[in-house]
């Protein structure tokens, strides 16, 4: 039988998601989990992929059970994975519906903090900036559900079949006192480093250092740039993932310190 297994993990440990031989990734330690409990090799596939140390705070992954346990998998499992990977449900699922194949939207969320603070490092990312330009950002944030070329913010463009990618929304947020902000970001798939690429962008225009209409010449040429920074990993969240059938709040508590109160705390520029 296919279950799909709904999980979270924080990145900071993390080569990403995909299993690589000689490097800690998240895939090999589910697997190896999975394995040991069932007592027979385990094969998983994820909802897509994740770069080093970026997190999820929501995430999918299916495998195939043949036999029935007789034991409480969601508590052992919770027990032996290490403290950075939390599982949430087990689903029993009729058919073979496909974890990665099957996504209809994914989000994401990027957190940055202007000011250095213990209790967010490695939950968000430290950019000291004070006088960003959000007006001209918001701007730019505004261009990207008008385009869905994306080659422009790939990392390596000719390696992938097509850069396309339907982005449903975009929008920039600031918190109450002004000094974190949160940029949030839905599409049918994303491309390698699209979203921190994109990210770098944004405070370059923030900064001064790049207009809307640059930004926007990446997105109408598709032209992929010569040098490319993308912002730093750690703030970055896969925050949800939804398939036709089966669209599930997410539950990780890794990002409440920067979520708590959303409604009231965050307001959109």
């Amino acid at each position: 039988m296919r279950y799909f297994i709904h999980i979270a993990y924080h990145g900071a440990n993390y080569s990403g998601w995909q299993k690589h031989p000689g490097v800690p990734n998240v895939q090999e330690v589910l697997e190896k989990a999975i394995g040991k409990l069932l007592k027979k090799q385990a094969e998983i596939v994820g909802c897509g992929r994740t770069d080093a140390q970026v997190h999820a705070s929501q995430f999918f992954f299916h495998t195939d059970i043949d036999e029935e346990w007789d034991f409480d998998l969601f508590f052992r499992l919770n027990k032996i994975l290490p403290d950075d990977i939390a599982v949430f449900d087990i689903i029993p699922m009729q058919g073979q519906p496909h974890a990665r194949f099957d996504a209809i939207q994914r989000s994401y969320d990027y957190y940055i903090h202007t000011y250095k603070d213990p209790f967010l490092s490695g939950f968000s990312s430290l950019y000291p900036e004070r006088n960003l330009d959000l007006d001209k950002m918001k701007a730019a944030v505004a261009l990207l559900p008008l385009y869905n070329d994306y080659r422009g913010f790939c990392k390596c463009p000719d390696r992938i079949d097509h850069t396309l990618c339907y982005v449903s929304t975009a929008a920039l947020f600031i918190d109450d006192n002004g000094d974190k902000l949160r940029f949030h970001i839905s599409a049918n798939r994303f491309l390698s480093k699209m979203i921190r690429i994109i990210m770098g962008r944004l405070l370059e225009i923030g900064r001064g250092q790049m207009s809307v209409d640059e930004f926007e010449h990446y997105l109408i040429h598709k032209e992929t740039p010569k040098i490319i920074i993308p912002a730093y990993p750690q703030g970055l969240y896969l925050s949800k993932v939804t398939y036709p059938y089966l669209d599930i709040p997410p539950r990780s508590a890794f990002t409440s310190i920067l979520q708590n109160s959303m409604d009231i705390d965050w307001h959109e520029i």
